[in-house]
C-alpha cells in the first residue's frame, strides 16, 4: 500500500519591528527542507503578503483562505517563528481556516553574537505568546523538543518527522472505518466495547452477520477465477505445510468474500468472529486471511475485538509498519521483566520470518484439529517493541489507552502458534495497571519505538485518557 505524501500548511509569523530578512530566509529554508523530506508545503507566496509572512489580520485572512482551498490535502500546520511573530496573526489564521488538524510550533534561536537591532529575533519570547493565544483560542498544538531550534537542526527534523506521524494517527483515527464480522463470542466479555463512544470520535463500525460471509463463501467453488487468484496469493504468502488442498480452497473462498465486504464498505480494518463458529460451521481458521490483511496495512483482529483492531490501526499509522494483536499470555520462567506473547496464529508476516500455515492445537481439542487449518505457526525474533491498547470505558463514558515500549527478544521458547518473548521494564507494575483499570487481555504490538507519537495523538489531540508506562 502506497503511503500518502504529507502536506503541511505553513504559517511564517512576522512582527513589523523585527528584521524582515529573517522571514525571507526562513521561507527559503522551510521550502528546501520540505523538498528533502518529501513534504508538500501550502504557504503564502512572497507576493501574497510581506515576504510570505503572516502578521496583519488581512494576511491572516489570505492565509486562511489558502488553507481552506487545500483543506482536503492539508494534514497538519507548521508555525514557523523566525522572529517574535504576531501571536494574533497565527491564531487568527488557524481559526479562520476552520482546519481541525495538528499544529506544530517552531521558533528560531538567536545568535549570541547577533543580538543587535538588525539581527535580533526574540522568538524565544514570541513562541510563548503564540502558544498562549492558541491556548486561548482552544487550538491544540505540539511543541518542539527544544524551546527554540534552527530549521536545519537534526532535533527539529526529528520533531518534524514525529509530527507528520502524529498527523497520520490523528487524522486517520478521526475517520477510520472498521468492519465487525459476526458476533462477539459469548466467552469473551473482555472484548465488549461502546460503538457509540467510538462514533463520537469519528470511528465508524460496519457490522455483518457471520452467516452472510459464510453463505457467500460457500457459493464459490475452486474453479472460480477469484478463488484461484487467492490460492496463488496464499501459496506466495506462506509455506502451506501439511494443509490439505481442500482446506486451502476453504481459506481462499473466505478471503475472497472478506475482501468484497471490505471494498463494498470502504473499510480500513476488520474484527472477525472466529472462536468457535468458523471452525464448527465452516471448517477452517481465518488466521491466514487476517495475517495477509494486516501485512497489507488493513489490520484484522479476531474475536470481534473492534478496539483491538483500532489499536492495531493506530500503531500502524504511527510507524508505517504492520501491527499484531496478541495475548498477554504467560510468565517467562522466573524473570519478572519478561513475558510470553501468544495467539493462535494471525500475526502479520513481518513478525514471522518462519511463517507456516498450520493448525490451532488448543482450539482443536474442542472442535477437532482438522477444522483449524489456517492458523499460522511462527516465532517472532528480536526486534523493537511498542505495545498498547485502546479501550472504551463505558462506566466513565471515555476512551482510554495505555502505551509503552520494550524489546522482543530471542530467548528460548518451545511452544506452538504465533509466539514471542517481550522484555519490559517494570512489567509487574504494568500488569498491575492493566488489571486495576479493567483493560482487556489482548494487547497490540508493533516493531517500532512510537510511544511518544501515540501519546501526543491520543492525549493532546483526541482527548483520550492515556497512560504511558515508563
Amino acid at each position: 500500500m502506497t503511503k500518502k505524501q504529507t502536506t503541511l500548511g505553513v504559517i511564517i509569523g512576522n512582527r513589523d519591528f523585527f528584521p524582515d530578512k529573517l522571514v525571507a530566509a526562513a521561507r527559503t529554508e522551510i521550502i528546501d527542507l520540505f523538498q528533502q523530506l518529501n513534504i508538500t508545503p501550502i504557504l503564502l507566496s512572497d507576493t501574497d503578503s510581506k515576504l510570505g509572512g503572516v502578521e496583519t489580520f488581512a494576511e491572516a485572512q489570505k492565509c486562511a483562505a489558502l488553507f481552506r482551498k487545500h483543506a482536503d490535502e492539508i494534514d497538519g500546520i507548521l508555525v514557523v517563528l523566525p522572529n517574535f511573530g504576531d501571536e494574533k496573526g497565527v491564531a487568527d489564521t488557524i481559526k479562520l481556516s476552520g482546519l481541525q488538524v495538528p499544529v506544530l510550533v517552531q521558533a528560531s534561536p538567536d545568535d549570541l553574537h547577533l543580538m543587535d537591532v538588525v539581527n535580533r529575533r526574540d522568538a524565544w519570547c514570541g513562541k510563548i505568546s503564540v502558544c498562549n493565544n492558541l491556548y486561548q483560542y482552544g487550538i491544540k498544538y505540539s511543541l518542539t523538543t527544544k524551546h527554540v531550534v534552527s530549521l536545519k537542526d537534526p532535533s527539529f527534523i526529528e520533531d518534524l518527522n514525529q509530527f507528520t506521524a502524529t498527523c497520520r494517527v490523528v487524522n486517520g483515527l478521526r475517520k477510520v472505518r472498521i468492519g465487525a464480522v459476526g458476533a462477539r463470542p459469548t466467552a469473551f466479555n473482555t472484548v465488549r466495547y461502546s460503538e457509540k463512544l467510538l462514533q463520537r470520535h469519528g470511528i465508524s463500525v460496519t457490522t455483518i452477520d457471520l452467516s452472510e460471509i459464510l453463505g457467500n463463501a460457500n457459493k464459490l467453488t475452486a474453479a472460480d477465477a477469484s478463488v484461484k487468484q487467492k490460492l496463488e496469493k496464499i501459496h506466495t504468502y506462506a509455506n502451506t505445510g501439511k494443509t490439505p488442498n481442500d482446506r486451502l480452497v476453504q481459506i481462499a473462498k473466505l478471503d475472497v468474500v472478506l475482501e468484497e465486504f471490505m471494498q463494498a464498505n470502504v473499510l480500513d480494518a476488520t474484527a472477525i468472529q472466529c472462536w468457535t463458529s468458523l471452525q464448527q460451521n465452516y471448517g477452517c481458521n481465518v488466521c491466514t486471511s487476517m495475517s495477509m490483511m494486516s501485512e497489507n496495512m488493513l489490520p484484522s483482529a479476531c474475536e470481534v475485538d473492534v478496539t483491538g483492531t483500532l489499536s492495531m490501526y493506530a500503531m500502524q499509522l504511527a510507524s508505517g509498519s504492520p501491527s499484531a494483536l496478541v495475548d498477554w499470555n504467560n510468565n517467562y520462567a522466573n524473570d519478572d521483566s519478561k513475558c510470553v506473547l501468544f495467539h493462535c496464529g494471525n500475526w502479520a508476516k513481518s513478525f514471522l520470518p518462519d511463517i507456516m500455515i498450520s493448525t490451532a492445537p488448543i482450539l482443536g481439542t474442542s472442535v477437532g484439529t482438522e477444522n483449524t487449518y489456517g492458523a499460522l505457526d511462527g516465532r517472532t525474533p528480536a526486534m523493537p517493541l511498542t505495545y498498547g491498547r485502546i479501550s472504551t470505558d463505558d462506566c466513565k463514558g471515555v476512551i482510554k489507552a495505555y502505551i509503552g515500549e520494550g524489546e522482543l527478544t530471542n530467548d528460548a521458547l518451545e511452544t506452538f502458534g504465533n509466539r514471542a518473548v517481550a522484555q519490559i521494564n517494570n512489567l509487574q507494575g504494568l500488569m498491575n495497571y492493566v488489571c486495576r483499570n479493567g483493560f482487556e487481555h489482548h494487547v497490540v504490538m508493533n516493531a517500532s519505538k512510537t510511544a511518544a507519537i501515540l501519546k501526543e495523538s491520543f492525549e493532546n489531540y483526541l482527548g483520550w485518557e492515556t497512560y504511558v508506562h515508563a
